[in-house]
């Protein structure tokens, strides 16, 4: 018999392996999911998802009227991805929610406009065509 070597697995380990991907979750297409809704869906208890609201400001579920707490596709997604962070991809707690804050900042800015360079005696037939045009409705608006 020969021996084979496993690699022990740690809770995280199990957490991952118990799990689904996070690439595997289907979202259905509706407005607002419940919390129980979430929590089956991407295969979490509860409490973490409450938890998760605590640590991470991208996750902010509405509250309905009656106090409970209805996810948003947007959420929905964030669960995903914050779960993705911490059980595939090994982040801290503190990590992910750096890691998820660089992303948002990195998706506010802004690409410059692609003005074309223009040389200078461009600019001045540019300047020069519209300060004709702005003659012709000065005179236009002088007649009337």
């Amino acid at each position: 018999m020969q021996a084979t070597s496993k690699t022990p697995m740690t809770s995280r380990n199990k957490a991952a392996a118990k799990s689904t991907r996070t690439t595997d979750v289907v979202i259905p297409d509706k407005l607002y999911f419940r919390i129980g809704e979430v929590a089956q869906l991407c295969r979490l208890p509860a409490y973490v998802l409450r938890f998760w609201e605590t640590e991470f400001p991208q996750l902010k579920p509405v509250k309905g009227s009656t106090g409970q707490r209805m996810y948003r596709h947007k959420d929905v997604e964030n669960v995903l991805r914050i779960k993705k962070l911490l059980y595939e991809e090994g982040f801290t707690i503190a990590g992910a929610r750096q890691h998820l804050r660089a992303e948002h900042k990195g998706d506010k800015k802004q690409a410059p406009l692609p003005f074309p360079e223009r040389s200078a005696p461009d600019l001045k037939h540019i300047r020069q065509g519209l300060r004709e045009i702005l003659a012709m409705l000065s005179s236009r608006q002088k007649r009337a």
